[in-house]
């Protein structure tokens, strides 16, 4: 079922990911600048998930009890048209079944999945709705946890979408020992990256004159830790992130730490252990895409509230157990 009840003003997306479950609510035709209301619950997924990719019954409910928290939120403010968007973190675990029917039992919303392009598509629409039309060809970037999405177009909607298993959360767990590594793994990490990263953007449209974007907390940080204006100071300060200053820290990084690199500038605490495998994978996309990115505050759960707003999907429809749904 939906959040909350039918109130047709009002639209919002549920955001379930490794690190929170956050609510986002807009007055319909509003913008994620001005949400009507935010709700956020801690999560660590991250720590959840076991050698076979199972998220633990700990871990299970955790998400039913932010899950069920977002949906009383909801309605004590009288919101509806709630879309429940469960990330990489849950869509991939080797239990996404078990975990949605025990979120529904306990919390009666069926959390809703997206296929990893369509995830890339709607990055691109929030990357397309910040720049506008006069940024021309665009290319945007999010590093998720599990995933990597990339998409490229040059109107409002992406002609190229692609999703790869190269997240931060995944090449830690498969790559680094407790997100560090010797010098030889880490070495490998990154010219397998490359390669990854030089073979799937070599199908895509001409990029030469693209704006690049990244569209993630992984960009947000790894700019914050190179040099960029910290995100207190608003989202309409630009930000880049630049492949010569992010190579000068992968080999700092690589030997700190996560209690370390938590005290780093934009470094946060919960993402300190996959910092690492996130800056490799952004210096393979600066490799290959021109050196340097624009840092866009809005990525994939912007796309689905824009829309949403739009009535261009429909945020009641219950999503499939363990499936995916074509927003």
């Amino acid at each position: 079922m939906a959040l909350g009840g039918n109130v047709a003003e009002t639209v919002g997306v549920l955001d379930v990911g490794s690190f929170s479950a956050h609510l986002v609510v807009l007055e319909r035709g509003g913008t994620p600048l001005e949400p009507s209301l935010e709700h956020k619950t801690r999560l660590r997924l991250d720590r959840e998930l076991d050698e076979d990719g199972r998220l633990s019954g700990r871990g299970v409910q955790a998400v039913a009890a932010a899950v069920a928290d977002a949906a009383a939120v909801a309605r004590a403010h009288g919101v509806g048209g709630v879309f429940p968007l469960a990330t990489s973190s849950i869509r991939d675990a080797a239990n996404s079944a078990e975990i949605v029917a025990e979120v529904a039992r306990a919390s009666g919303v069926r959390l809703r999945f997206l296929p990893g392009e369509r995830e890339a598509e709607l990055a691109y629409a929030a990357a397309r709705r910040w720049y506008g039309a006069a940024a021309g060809p665009l290319l945007a970037m999010d590093i998720g946890g599990g995933t990597l999405e990339i998409a490229a177009g040059t109107g409002q909607e992406a002609e190229f979408a692609r999703s790869l298993r190269l997240g931060a959360r995944e090449l830690t767990r498969g790559w680094l020992s407790q997100g560090a590594g010797d010098a030889k793994r880490v070495e490998a990490l990154r010219a397998y990256a490359l390669k990854r990263v030089r073979k799937t953007l070599s199908a895509a449209p001409e990029l030469e004159h693209a704006h690049v974007a990244g569209c993630s907390k992984v960009f947000q940080q790894l700019a914050r830790l190179t040099g960029a204006r910290p995100q207190r100071e608003g989202p309409y300060v630009e930000r880049e992130l630049r492949l010569d200053q992010l190579r000068d820290w992968i080999p700092r990084l690589a030997v700190l730490p996560p209690s370390r690199r938590a005290k780093l500038p934009g470094i946060s605490r919960c993402r300190a252990g996959q910092a690492l495998a996130g800056a490799v994978v952004a210096e393979a996309l600066l490799t290959v895409t021109g050196g340097s990115v624009s840092i866009c505050p809005w990525s994939t759960r912007d796309g689905l509230l824009i829309a949403l707003a739009e009535g261009r999907v429909e945020a009641g429809k219950s999503g499939r157990q363990g499936g995916a749904d074509a927003a």
